[in-house]
């Protein structure tokens, strides 16, 4: 098989396009699509400091590569979220591009400046790992984007990524959601940045390929807590659909947001946006989410702390 671009020897074979790249060619196709989508979609300009956020896996490290080749003013963020070898592993992942690239980055430990962790408040709160973490890091990345002066926040999120967040709001019918859904998610307050997905037209495959031909490092496995998420069954489905019909993918997420958004942003009501009474940070209640989560966890751990006397004077 042959590159469709300059005839050489194909090293990827892309169905959807009936396209087959060599491996300089597949990076022109690459690129041109993060091009594309950022100046489509108005995402950022190159004035804009651009906070990306990474976890050490193949899509958000393709991200920080492409942007910081593309010469935007990228500084990324990873936050280890105390889930035990998994997360170490991911922060040598990212301070290790950092050095070999001299890209900046910042580094939160919310075990060390606020004494959780994931395992923890998973066991303690008995909410999902998914939503705790999410919780947790949507609250950091717009605080860190805030108080450091970035233009805008830029994650790895993918076209099956995307596709299948469709797929579980459609089938859940959350029109919220379905309002809200992407790639591009404005400031509606002073206190919260701008939030784009420069990936969101190239898939798991594409990223993958991306990385191992520019040799990037990163951690091949999935988070050990993603086990039993709905999200991995919509891909499953959903790759499914793309093996008998490719593209089916790209047509669901492009033909909801040029034509099927726009009804349920007609009927979306616009939350009553104010500041958390506790941190400053913009929510739609008296206490923003992540302060009650942290208000809860410290009530578990003083309890913890205070059942061991409890059982000494029991025992008196």
């Amino acid at each position: 098989m042959r590159c469709r671009r300059c005839g050489d020897k194909a090293e990827i074979y892309l169905k959807r396009h009936n396209a087959a790249f060599c491996s300089d060619c597949f990076q022109v196709y690459y690129s041109e699509q993060v091009r594309r989508n950022i100046r489509r979609e108005k995402m950022f300009g190159p004035k804009d400091r651009v906070l990306v956020v990474v976890s050490g896996g193949k899509d958000s490290m393709a991200l920080w590569h492409i942007l910081l080749k593309e010469g935007y003013d990228v500084t990324a963020m990873y936050i280890n979220l105390g889930i035990g070898d998994y997360s170490e592993r991911s922060q040598e992942v990212v301070e290790r591009f950092s050095e070999e690239h001299e890209a900046p980055l910042i580094v939160k430990n919310i075990e060390k400046e606020y004494g959780l962790n994931i395992p923890w408040l998973a066991r303690e709160i008995r909410r999902s790992t998914c939503s705790l973490c999410g919780t947790i890091k949507r609250y950091l990345f717009n605080k860190v984007a805030l108080d450091e002066g970035f233009d805008v926040v830029a994650t790895g999120h993918n076209l099956d990524d995307e596709a299948a967040t469709l797929l579980g709001n459609v089938l859940s019918w959350q029109e919220g959601y379905l309002a809200r859904q992407s790639p591009v998610l404005p400031s509606t307050h002073p206190k919260l940045v701008k939030k784009v997905k420069p990936l969101f037209t190239l898939t798991e495959r594409e990223n993958l390929a991306y990385v191992l031909f520019n040799g990037i490092s990163f951690i091949h496995e999935e988070c050990p807590h993603a086990l039993g998420a709905s999200s991995i069954l919509y891909k499953e489905v959903l790759n499914k659909l793309e093996e008998a019909s490719p593209g089916t993918k790209q047509r669901f997420l492009t033909n909801f947001l040029k034509k099927g958004r726009k009804n349920f942003e007609a009927c979306s009501e616009t939350p009553d946006l104010r500041e958390c009474s506790i941190c400053g940070q913009v929510t739609t209640a008296e206490v923003c989410s992540f302060c009650r989560l942290r208000q809860m966890a410290e009530k578990k751990k003083m309890k913890a702390d205070s059942q061991p006397q409890k059982d000494e004077n029991l025992e008196q």
